[in-house]
């Protein structure tokens, strides 16, 4: 019995004489390896025989037995190796495999093309070597089938990197490999959101967020028909609740529980009294804006001349540039102080995006804003999700403060976007345009049995635009309060500029004591001989001597 090994070993003249004994032909044309095939092919082999082939490769197999896919990973359990890795289509044939495993051959480069698994991924890595084109191949370095064994977590180790061998793309079925699947988690109700609803005509319903200006948002969430009919849901509702994830064919995080409306519980919300059919009072109960860390000369003076109530639709009459946003942030700020139970709002419609800023970094309250570079139709539409969520929380009797600036510009938003009735005023009005903002301004009003509306407006005059004026006389005797400020005083830097005659609040005796109302009618009288700037000089003066208007009117005796 011969041995492929053993013939490789030997020079071609042995090989031609061992193949003249056994009777081969053309013997002393062939080649080496062509010679010990036909030695092989008329010697039987052994059981453990191997045969080399022209590329240099050992094929350890049986004869006669067909080649069955491997389907077991096999790795070498092999020392760590400091040389390059020669591969060659080492063949091991068994009972149920086939495995290709590459040997060692120092200081040579190969050719072939051996596929590795990546230790920390799932993805083949292919390494190109050299062929090595050898005669002779030393015994000590064939693998022994001894080596080759069944493990998922044996390393091959070379000089660029760690690998391991996997078969090529065989199914695997060992019983130390099992599979592993990402566990699927409930995730309904984990998130909470909150917003406003907004209403479809549909039916169904969007929750708006406070982020976005209460407009279209990727942080919209779905609310069903049947919600909205069943917990009786309306535009600007406040709702807070839990949502889920979109399934498969869903576009929105669709809200699956409820938890609270308005601040209140919904089975309570549900039977509310709509808006329209709230009995309107005058306001008889006073903003304290001349207390507390947040009160200055400004709101100590409109404290005593305009007083503000819950429920209070006044108008800050200024021309350009007389300090009117400073004094809307001076007044929003005290009410956040003194009155934290008032939710707060403020309505910037077309102005500065730097007022914007300023607005919402000193003020400690909700700000809602359109820009001037904003298209009319979003300034109407984010004016009216403010009233509708402004309404739905009077309807639960909550005290809600809004501070417009200005309402001037939200009729011209109003009016640019109205469709045309045919008839229009003076100053290009449409007669039908100022019927909205009127609604608008005409929503505050202080609630019998709970609850208000307090809008406190901007309204620009001396602009020199006709439409302007107009407005200003449309809106000028719907309100129960009125301040006027003074351009003469802002020109000299006396602020607030406000002309203290001139302003005043409708029934003032339901917010003022009958004491104070009558030191404050003495001091109109005392003030009217005086112009606004001396009368506004003489008051400073007076208020900067005195930290609350109590003393200060307690020192009117003493003079």
């Amino acid at each position: 019995m011969l041995d492929a090994i053993e013939l490789s070993k030997k020079l071609v003249s042995e090989l031609r004489e061992l193949a003249k004994s056994l009777s081969v032909s053309s013997y002393d044309t062939l080649k080496k390896d062509d010679l010990i095939q036909k030695i092989l092919e008329v010697e039987p082999l052994n059981e453990n025989s191997s045969i080399v082939n022209f590329e240099g490769n050992i094929l350890l197999t049986k004869p006669k037995r067909k080649r069955k896919i491997a389907e077991q990973v096999l790795f070498i359990k092999s020392k760590p190796l400091t040389d390059e890795v020669i591969p060659s289509e080492l063949m091991v044939e068994d009972d149920d495999i086939i495995v290709e495993v590459p040997f060692i051959k120092q200081n040579e480069s190969v050719d072939t093309t051996i596929e590795q698994k990546s230790e920390e991924s799932n993805e083949l890595v292919v390494t190109n070597y050299d062929v090595v084109k050898d005669d002779k191949i030393p015994s000590e370095q064939v693998v022994d089938e001894k080596e080759i064994i069944n493990s998922d977590n044996t390393e091959i180790k070379n000089d660029n990197n760690n690998q391991l061998i996997k078969n090529n793309g065989f199914k695997q079925n060992g019983n130390n490999e099992r599979k592993t699947y990402d566990k699927c988690y409930d995730m309904d109700g984990v998130v909470t959101t909150i917003g406003v609803i907004e209403t479809m005509p549909d039916g169904y319903g969007f929750l708006r967020s406070a982020d976005f200006n209460y407009l279209s948002s990727p942080d919209d969430v779905y609310v069903s028909q049947s919600q909205i009919k069943l917990f009786g849901l309306k535009t600007g509702d406040t709702i807070q609740g839990t949502v889920r994830p979109p399934r498969e064919g869903e576009k929105y995080f669709p809200l699956i529980k409820i938890f609270e409306i308005n601040g209140q519980l919904p089975e309570l919300v549900r039977d509310r009294k709509p808006f329209d059919h709230l009995i309107p009072l005058f306001p008889d109960e006073k903003f304290d804006l001349a207390n507390g860390p947040r009160a200055t000369i400004s709101t100590r003076i409109v404290d005593m001349f305009a007083p503000i109530g819950k429920g209070q639709r006044g108008l800050i009459v200024a021309q350009p540039k007389t300090g009117k946003t400073v004094l809307l942030q001076e007044i929003a700020n005290v009410i956040a102080s003194n009155h934290p139970e008032v939710f707060l709002m403020i309505l910037l419609v077309d102005e500065r995006p730097e007022e914007v800023t300023d607005m919402a970094r000193n003020v400690k309250a909700e700000v809602i804003a359109s820009t001037f570079d904003e298209p009319a139709e979003k300034h109407v539409r984010i004016a009216n999700i403010v009233l509708e969520k402004a309404k739905r929380m009077v309807e639960c009797g909550h005290d809600v403060v809004i501070l417009l600036d200005s309402i001037t510009r939200l009729a011209r938003a109003y009016n640019t976007v109205a469709p045309a009735s045919g008839k229009v005023l003076t100053g290009g009005v449409d007669s039908n345009a100022l019927h909205k903002p009127k609604r608008f301004f005409g929503a505050a009003r202080n609630i019998e049995g709970g609850g208000s509306l307090t809008i406190i407006s901007t309204a620009l005059t001396e602009t020199g635009s006709k439409m302007d004026e107009v407005i200003f006389e449309e809106f000028k005797g719907t309100g129960n309060m009125e301040l006027q400020l003074d351009r003469k005083l802002s020109n000299k830097r006396i602020f607030p500029a406000v002309d203290i005659l001139a302003s005043s609040t409708r029934r003032e005796e339901l917010l003022h004591g009958r004491d104070v109302l009558n030191k404050i009618w003495v001091l109109r009288n005392y003030l009217s001989d005086m112009t606004p700037v001396e009368a506004m000089q003489f008051f400073r003066d007076r208020l900067a001597k005195t930290k609350t208007n109590e003393e200060f009117l307690v020192s009117m005796n003493n003079e």
